[in-house]
């Protein structure tokens, strides 16, 4: 019993020694693999962290796309708080975690300041709901709202990144009056279009949103980041490929589209997309042949499927292989108005990121335009596949490790990387 009693007595002064030195660790590591209890808080937890002046690293392909944090008591108790699994390592540990990824297919980002977001909304959202609002909301990171007035007054150059969704850049308001024009909040949303246009002095939705559409090809010319989902992605391109016509600010009330609309796009001053076709028939909700999926229409509707990320090299494909981190390599696919891209729709030089094997379509894409870059993701919400029109809002808090949902958020980390020159 003495011999007990005094092994007990040496194990707590052992204990009492540990915890009276310095705890060794010096970093926090937060791994992205399947160990990760809260992935997408955990790109908030990194955001934050730019925001309040400290520095981070990304290793892109350890561990799903591991980060690196200064072993802080205010990120502990956040991560806690947040259900975020991280490891304290040390010096030694993280010299190993070094060594590995320089002898393997990753590598190391450093990640400065947290940029500056804005999320082009109305002012009055629309009853479905956008999932990079939800994303962000659910991971904590700040963001700022502009519309029509903002992008028009020049103030998207106080911004580093831009996010679009389901607006309708051709005017036509995605077609809704089809099925629609007789609800409250469409009518609603057409007329403060309307409204604001004359405001703006113009004098139509069309020809406002053209002239946005513009602003923002201007944007990332000059330099900034551009993120779109959903319908935003296509009609974006329309709009700018309309720029000096009338083709695609027809209001779709009927009236037939000019036949020869194909050839009077100019799609060189397009980012994505060139050799589309107009779909000429306003009473067929579908803005072009883009979209593969057609989710609008009958009879050209396509099942869903599942798409696969490309596997980048971190070394040579650093910016690329940022956008595809995850912790699963193939992601079941979701509807949007534009759900995915054709591939006989797409630039050359155009970057895929995410394709389904075998189809005429692609899912996410990427590329640069000027001095700045744009990424498109087709289709809504990653977690709610069909997203009827009504549809409530997604719970991010029951989809914590969703990896459709990281695609997005590697999106908004992507500006706060310090960019490396090219090995190639």
């Amino acid at each position: 019993m003495m011999r007990r009693v005094a092994t007990l007595a040496a194990c707590l002064a052992i204990a009492g020694a540990a915890h009276a030195r310095p705890v060794a660790a010096q970093h926090l590591l937060v791994p992205m693999d399947d160990r990760q209890t809260n992935h997408l808080k955990a790109y908030g937890l990194v955001f934050n962290a730019l925001r309040d002046g400290h520095k981070a690293e990304w290793f892109l392909n350890y561990r799903g796309g591991a980060f690196l944090m200064p072993d802080l008591q205010e990120m502990r108790r956040r991560a806690t708080l947040d259900g975020i699994l991280f490891e304290p390592i040390d010096n030694a540990r993280l010299a190993a975690i070094r060594a590995e990824i320089a002898a393997n297919n990753m590598d190391a980002v450093a990640l400065e300041r947290a940029p500056k977001i804005a999320i082009y909304t109305p002012p009055k959202a629309p009853p479905w709901d956008d999932a990079v609002t939800l994303a962000l909301q659910y991971a904590g990171i700040e963001y700022t709202p502009v519309w029509d007035d903002e992008v028009i007054a020049g103030d998207l150059a106080k911004y580093d990144w831009l996010h679009l969704h389901h607006e309708d850049f051709t005017g036509q308001l995605n077609k809704l009056y089809l099925g629609f024009r007789d609800a409250p909040w469409f009518i609603e949303q057409r007329e403060r279009g309307l409204t604001t246009a004359r405001r703006l002095g113009y004098g139509t939705i069309p020809a406002l949103k053209k002239a946005v559409a513009e602003k923002m090809r201007q944007y990332i010319e000059n330099g900034g980041f551009l993120f779109a989902m959903c319908g935003a992605t296509e009609t974006l391109g329309l709009a700018i490929a309309a720029h000096q016509t009338d083709i695609a600010g027809s209001f779709a009330d009927g009236t037939p589209i000019d036949e020869n609309a194909d050839q009077k796009l100019d799609w060189n001053r397009a980012f994505a997309f060139h050799n589309v076709h107009i779909e000429q028939n306003a009473f067929v909700n579908s803005m072009s042949d883009i979209d593969g999926h057609q989710v609008n229409v009958a009879g050209r509707r396509q099942p869903l499927g599942q798409f696969s990320l490309f596997g980048f090299s971190a070394k040579f494909d650093p910016v690329a292989s940022m956008l595809v981190q995850d912790h699963r390599q193939v992601i079941p696919d979701f509807y949007g108005v534009t759900t995915s891209f054709t591939r006989q729709t797409l630039k050359p030089g155009v970057v895929i990121l995410a394709s389904e094997e075998g189809a005429p379509w692609v899912k996410y894409i990427h590329g640069d335009y000027g001095k700045g870059s744009w990424t498109f993701l087709g289709g809504h919400d990653p977690e709610d596949p069909q997203h009827n029109i009504g549809a409530a809002p997604t719970d991010l808090s029951l989809h914590p490790n969703s990896t459709g949902y990281r695609l997005i958020l590697n999106n908004v980390l992507f500006p706060a990387a310090k960019k490396k020159p090219l090995k190639t």
